[in-house]
């Protein structure tokens, strides 16, 4: 069939590729189909070609016991925490390193040491002190003591973010060990810009009623991750790249001014010791309040706190399951709304911790916005799993945490906010909630990369936002909006497949083009179904586990049946942008017995778009109408023996009358994408044709192809709906239209 289809279509692909062949030089090959093989770790028991989790895919497990202390009177912390960590391994450990992150805030720090900047005039104070760290402040851990079980003392030493337990005697495979570490620290303010991680935790000064809005992360001694791939995590925490952490069970008791409102990762044991009987009646409703939040403690019960500045102590405790970290908020600030929220046989809480400041913003969205992110990730990936999802309003942080994060979006004083403050805020409430899913439970690498679960994660916000929040403009996503950044200057670019702190664009990278990306995937080359059931599968396989990047791109391609090899090296391993251009549009109609031969020659004004100026006044066209050419009979030396004849006289037929179009495209960008053609007919009707991506298979620079339509052609437009990230599309169009020249503007302006 193969062979006869190609004996018919013979003499007319001999003129398109004869034509071809005389104008185009050989293009340089860069293997952009090639298998990603010789880049991928090589599969293994551990981690299988597939992108499944081996037969004997094993991760370690951490679970804490933690007391600790706020001082509101010092901003400053003081804690003890009993780790007991199982090794699953099949290795012997002989010493257990910690992340240490908190110390960041040391003075002497790498982060501030490595920080390249430079004298300009006019500079703010607040950015001067902030960017050299002028402030007199140390915020590091203040290590008490680190003790075994019995309390005898443990030799360790710190490196910078990094603590080292030496063992008294090494943990042999499947044995556990159980040790004690004690520290304080001081709490920064992260309003003044005292430390690198001022944009994760730290407290608020609010002047007015003299009292302070703690969130805290990064605040204990965490166990680091020991994997198949890397042994132990050992890249320094420099700001950027996040944290890579262990699972286990946490429990955790909070000793705080007895005024205070404490939000928490986990589920709160002791509600009946911390609230009042009305605070714990509402707060039992909205356990079974599906319609709307239930407010637990009131505005007016957070200004009667916000004056009462008890000198007593409550203790809050928490418990939480299977989670990687442990963050909190605690202010006598807190106005409490929550609401259930039904996915499968659960009703985890949406919830939302917000002073008076964020009304009447906070309490009109954020637990709204908690519950449809939850409920639209649930689709995407796995049934939200934990008990509660909360969201608590800072003044600029962003920045998620196992069931808890913190999020800016403050309305003005008088209580007004624009639109863009309400997308804003509910764009990063999304975004926050939604990484408890990436990399919370999905569990990857976050000091190495980024992308796994920003950029992922800003894809899944993406679809949330547009499912839920019709009406709210999109940053992050759409394949028109990566533009800007992929026409910019390469030399400030970086692959996605880089580390987190060599990124030079970090939210256009990390984020976007990784969301992009994904989204072009899913819309374009593969298909919402499609995509969607490969997507959750790697989330199913890889919930509460540490995956690594060739376990994403492997997974997809194995649930999917895709090739998407291409895709990876192009998307991200390369800085390469799509950049194609409709070079030349040619039309021909076969040649009729009776048709004069002085026609033989009759072109389309050159049929070549690219040697049209914006200054032409006559632009390319159908207007001298098509090219005729001749189709002759098969000769007989095509032929074989055995091989019957096409009868030249039906192929013929079925040409004439027909219009057959000739479009020659060239890849300027080098990233190879489908092809989307959109035809205008001369009846006002359109049709749109979409190429798979091998059509660039075999010359990844220029191809020509032919198409027969019954009907009369007269405008072909490349990637109608701007679905590819083509940089320039102005030369995606034929006939192609003027544009103004820079005379031309410069000329309107000044008359």
């Amino acid at each position: 069939m193969k062979r006869i289809l190609l004996l018919l279509l013979f003499p007319l692909s001999y003129l398109a590729f004869g034509q071809q062949a005389a104008k185009t030089e050989a293009p340089k090959w860069q293997g952009k189909f090639e298998q990603l093989d010789q880049l991928l770790p090589t599969p293994n028991e551990y981690r299988t070609g597939s992108g499944s989790p081996g037969p004997k895919y094993w991760q370690q497990l951490a679970d804490y016991v933690i007391t600790a202390e706020l001082n509101d009177d010092t901003q400053s912390l003081s804690g003890a925490e009993t780790i007991t960590y199982t090794n699953n391994s099949p290795d012997v450990l002989k010493y257990l390193w910690l992340q240490v992150d908190q110390n960041i805030n040391e003075k002497d720090n790498n982060t501030a040491k490595t920080a390249t900047n430079s004298v300009r005039d006019s500079v703010a104070t607040k950015e001067l002190a902030s960017n050299l760290l002028l402030y007199d402040f140390d915020g590091g851990y203040k290590i008490k003591s680190v003790k075994d079980i019995t309390g005898k003392p443990l030799n360790y030493f710190v490196n910078q973010t990094m603590l080292r337990i030496d063992l008294p005697q090494a943990l042999g495979a499947g044995q556990k060990y159980t040790f004690q570490i004690e520290w304080s620290f001081k709490i920064n303010d992260r309003m003044h810009g005292q430390t690198p991680n001022d944009s994760r935790s730290g407290y608020e000064y609010f002047p007015e009623d003299g009292n302070y809005l703690y969130a805290v992360a990064q605040w204990f001694p965490r166990m680091c991750v020991y994997d198949d791939v890397n042994g132990w995590q050992n890249k320094q925490f420099l700001g950027r790249g996040e944290f890579t952490l262990a699972f286990g069970d946490y429990k955790v008791k909070l000793t705080v001014p007895a005024d205070h409102v404490v939000a928490g990762t986990g589920s709160l044991k002791n509600a009946s010791a911390v609230l009042t009987n009305d605070q714990l009646a509402r707060y039992e409703k909205a356990k079974i309040t599906f319609d709307k939040p239930v407010i637990i403690c009131t505005q007016e019960e957070a200004i009667a706190r916000e004056k009462s500045k008890s000198k007593e102590k409550k203790v809050w405790e928490f418990e939480a399951i299977n989670v990687r970290d442990f963050a909190f908020a605690s202010s006598r600030k807190f106005i409490w709304d929550a609401q259930a929220v039904k996915i499968a046989n659960k009703t985890p809480l949406a919830m939302s911790f917000y002073p008076k400041e964020g009304n009447p913003l906070w309490e009109q969205e954020s637990t709204k916005a908690v519950k449809n992110t939850i409920t639209t990730y649930s689709k995407y990936s796995i049934d939200y799993p934990y008990p509660q999802a909360t969201s608590v309003h800072t003044a600029s942080i962003g920045m998620e945490y196992p069931m808890i994060c913190f999020n800016f979006g403050r309305p003005n004083k008088d209580g007004t906010y624009t639109p863009e403050k309400k997308w804003g805020m509910i764009g990063v409430i999304v975004h926050e909630v939604g990484h408890t899913f990436f990399p919370m439970i999905i569990n990857n690498d976050e000091r190495q990369w980024t992308w796994m679960d920003e950029g992922v994660n800003t894809f899944v916000q993406y679809r949330t936002q547009v499912e839920n929040y019709p009406d709210m403009p999109q940053r992050r996503g759409p394949a028109d909006k990566i533009v800007p950044y992929m026409k910019g200057d390469k030399n400030l670019m970086r692959p996605l497949m880089t580390n987190s702190e060599q990124i030079i664009q970090f939210g256009p990278e990390q984020y976007a083009k990784c969301a992009t990306g994904l989204n072009i995937l899913r819309e374009t080359v593969m298909g919402p179904a499609l995509f969607d059931k490969a997507f959750k599968e790697y989330c199913s396989r890889w919930a509460f586990k540490h995956p690594k990047p060739a376990d994403f791109f492997r997974t997809l391609e194995d649930a999917s049946a895709v090739d998407l090899d291409w895709f990876w090296r192009g998307w991200f391993y390369s800085t390469d942008n799509n950049d194609v251009s409709l070079d030349k549009v040619k039309w021909f109609q076969v040649r009729k017995p009776s048709s004069p031969v002085e026609n033989k020659d009759k072109t389309v004004a050159k049929g070549d778009l690219a040697t049209a100026s914006a200054n032409d006044k006559k632009l390319e066209n159908f207007e001298k109408g098509p090219e005729l050419f001749t189709v002759i009979p098969t000769p007989d030396r095509f032929y074989g023996e055995f091989e019957n004849r096409v009868d030249d006289k039906a192929i013929i037929t079925k040409l004439e009358d027909k219009n057959i179009y000739e479009i020659t495209l060239t890849n300027k960008g080098g990233l190879v994408m489908p092809v989307i053609v959109e035809w205008t007919y001369k009846d006002g009707t359109k049709e749109t044709e979409r190429l798979p991506v091998e059509i660039w298979r075999t010359n990844e620079a220029t191809i020509t192809k032919i198409f027969v339509k019954e009907k009369e052609v007269t405008n072909v437009v490349i990637d109608p709906l701007k679905e590819t990230s083509d940089i320039n599309t102005d030369d995606n169009m034929f006939p192609k239209v003027a544009q103004p020249s820079k005379f031309d503007e410069l000329k309107k302006k000044t008359n």
